[in-house]
C-alpha cells in the first residue's frame, strides 16, 4: 500500500477553516483542480455516507464518500468508491488541530491507496502535490478573499449547512432537513456554527401554528451553543473561536450556522460544555428571572413546580431549593416522581389527569403555595387557583396541555392573589440584564446546587423524533440535537 501526507499551517483560526472543510461538497470553490461537484441524492453534504461525484479540471472523473465526520474532533474520513485514476481502495483522512495561540490551524492530511505496479512513486506525487498542496493553498486563498485590510479572522464567503424547517403547521412529520445558504455576517452579527441546540417546548407550539413566531419553510429552534465562525463590521466583543450561546426570537437555531445580532450571545466558561449550554441557557434563564426578578423567592416560601422532572421543572425546583424554599412537583409517573425528588422536591404528586390541588393543600396544612410555576395550560387552571395561597402568585410559562382560557380578574380577588404571563426574551432584550441573568445561571451551574439533566440527545436529522417524545410526556430533563 502507498501511503501519502502532508502537513501545512493555515493562518485562520481552526473553525474557520473547518467550517469550509466540513461540507463534503465545498472543494469546487476552494480545490484548483476541481472543476464542478455534486452531492447524488441531494444529501446534505455533511451526512455521513453521502457520495460526491466531481470532474477533475483535466476531465477526469471521481466518486468519493463520506465515511465520518467529528465536529468535536475537526476529523472528517472519506474513500474513493470509482475513479479515472487508478487509485485503489484509497481512504484518506483530513485532520485540523489548533495552533498554540489559537490563530491558526495545522491540517494533516493523509491517505493510504494500491497503485499500478511501477506507478507508484507516479501517483504518490500526484496525490501529494496536486491534491494536497494543492488544496492547502487553494483553501488559503479562499479564505483571504474579500478580507479587508487583510484580517485573518473574517472570510466574506456564503456557506451551506443543513436546517430543520416546517412545510406547514401540524405534527412533527412537517420536519424536513434542508440545505440552506448563510451569508457572512452584517453589520453588529456574528455567524456562529452550532455544535448544540436546545428542543424546547416553544419550538412545538411554533410547529403547531399556536405562536405564529416563524412562517412554513423557516427553520425552527430558539437556542443553541456553538462557535464563532467569524464577526460582521462594528463587531470588537467577539472573536472567531469563542464558546457563546443564545436564547433569542426570531427562530432559526435548527440548524448547522446561524448570523446572530452580536448583542444576544452570552460567552460560555470553561466549566460548562456546549451540550450543557444548549440543554440549560433559556431554561437557566427562565428559572433566574422567576425566581430572582418576576418573584424574588423568599426562604420559607411553598413553590409548585408543574412538570417537575422535565427541561425547565428540573431546574426551577433546584434553584428554588437552593434559595430555601418549599418546593412541590407534579410529575405524570412514578419513575419521574423519583427523579423530582432527586431534583430536591420536599413533596411530589402523581398525577396524569390534572388533578393535583388536594395534594398540594394537604402537603401546605390547607395554606396552598407562595408561587406556581405553571407549564400546564388549559388543563391546569381550577387545580392552580386552588392551590394558591392568600397572596400566592401564579405564573404561567406554557401551555402544554392547550391555550389558557380568558382568566377573570374576579377568580384572584378571593385570595388577592396575582397571575403573571411573562416572555423571558423581554428580560433579556437588555445586554447588560442578560449578562447579568446568564452570570447567575453559570454560578449555579458551577456551585453544583443546579445540575442540568439531559434526558436525550438526537442528530439535527432526527428532530421530529425529539418532538415526538417531548409531546408525548416521556421525556425527563432536557433534549438537545448535537451536530
Amino acid at each position: 500500500m502507498v501511503r501519502v501526507t502532508r502537513s501545512t499551517i493555515v493562518d485562520a483560526p481552526i473553525e474557520q477553516v473547518w467550517s469550509v472543510l466540513r461540507d463534503f461538497n465545498s472543494h469546487t470553490a476552494w480545490h484548483p483542480v476541481v472543476a464542478e461537484s455534486q452531492i447524488e441524492g441531494d444529501e446534505p453534504a455533511d451526512r455521513v455516507g453521502c457520495v460526491r461525484r466531481f470532474t477533475l479540471q483535466d476531465g477526469a472523473r471521481v466518486r468519493e464518500q463520506l465515511l465520518s465526520l467529528s465536529d468535536r474532533d475537526h476529523r472528517f474520513t472519506y474513500c474513493i468508491l470509482e475513479a479515472d485514476v487508478p487509485l485503489e481502495r484509497y481512504v484518506a483522512t483530513v485532520q485540523l488541530k489548533p495552533v498554540t495561540d489559537g490563530r491558526r490551524t495545522f491540517w494533516h492530511w493523509q491517505s493510504t491507496f494500491r497503485a499500478p505496479r511501477g506507478r507508484e512513486a507516479e501517483l504518490a506525487d500526484l496525490v501529494g502535490r496536486d491534491v494536497y498542496e494543492g488544496g492547502f493553498a487553494g483553501l488559503t486563498r479562499y479564505l483571504q478573499q474579500g478580507v479587508p485590510n487583510g484580517a485573518a479572522h473574517a472570510f466574506a464567503q456564503a456557506l451551506t449547512g443543513s436546517a430543520i424547517v416546517f412545510e406547514r403547521t401540524g405534527e412533527p412529520e412537517v420536519l424536513t432537513l434542508r440545505q440552506i445558504g448563510v451569508p457572512p455576517p452584517g453589520p453588529g452579527e456574528v455567524r456562529v456554527r452550532h455544535t448544540a441546540i436546545g428542543v424546547n417546548y416553544l419550538d412545538v407550539y411554533i410547529r403547531r401554528g399556536l405562536v405564529p413566531l416563524a412562517a412554513p419553510g423557516e427553520p425552527l429552534g430558539v437556542e443553541a451553543a456553538g462557535v464563532v465562525l467569524d464577526v460582521g463590521p462594528d463587531v470588537a466583543q467577539w472573536k472567531p473561536g469563542d464558546r457563546v450561546a443564545y436564547a433569542m426570537l426570531p427562530p432559526g437555531s435548527y440548524a448547522t450556522y446561524r448570523n446572530v445580532p452580536a448583542h444576544q450571545l452570552v460567552h460560555v466558561p470553561a466549566h460548562v460544555d456546549d451540550e450543557t449550554a444548549a440543554a440549560a441557557l433559556l431554561k437557566g434563564l427562565t428559572a433566574e428571572y422567576l425566581l430572582h426578578r418576576l418573584h424574588p423567592l423568599r426562604p420559607g416560601e411553598a413553590v409548585l413546580v408543574h412538570a417537575a422532572a422535565g427541561g425547565l421543572g428540573s431546574i426551577v425546583v433546584q434553584w428554588a431549593r437552593a434559595l430555601g424554599a418549599t418546593v412541590i412537583g407534579t410529575v405524570s409517573s412514578e419513575e419521574k416522581a423519583q427523579e423530582a425528588r432527586r431534583h430536591g422536591c420536599h413533596d411530589v404528586v402523581v398525577t396524569s389527569d390534572y388533578n393535583f390541588f388536594s395534594a398540594v393543600l394537604s402537603a401546605t396544612g390547607g395554606r396552598g403555595v407562595d408561587l406556581i410555576v405553571d407549564g400546564l395550560g388549559a388543563q391546569g387552571v381550577q387545580g392552580n387557583l386552588a392551590s394558591l395561597a392568600v397572596f400566592g402568585h401564579w405564573v404561567s410559562v406554557g401551555q402544554a396541555s392547550g391555550p389558557l382560557p380568558p382568566l377573570s380578574s374576579d377568580a384572584l380577588l378571593e385570595k388577592s392573589a396575582t397571575f403573571s404571563r411573562p416572555v423571558l426574551f423581554h428580560y433579556t432584550a437588555d445586554p447588560q440584564r442578560l449578562k447579568e441573568m446568564a452570570e447567575r445561571l453559570w454560578a449555579m451551574l458551577a456551585s453544583g446546587k443546579v445540575r442540568p439533566v439531559i434526558g436525550a440527545r438526537y442528530p439535527l436529522s432526527a428532530a421530529a423524533q425529539a418532538h415526538r417524545a417531548l409531546e408525548s410526556r416521556a421525556t425527563q430533563g432536557s433534549q438537545v440535537l448535537i451536530l
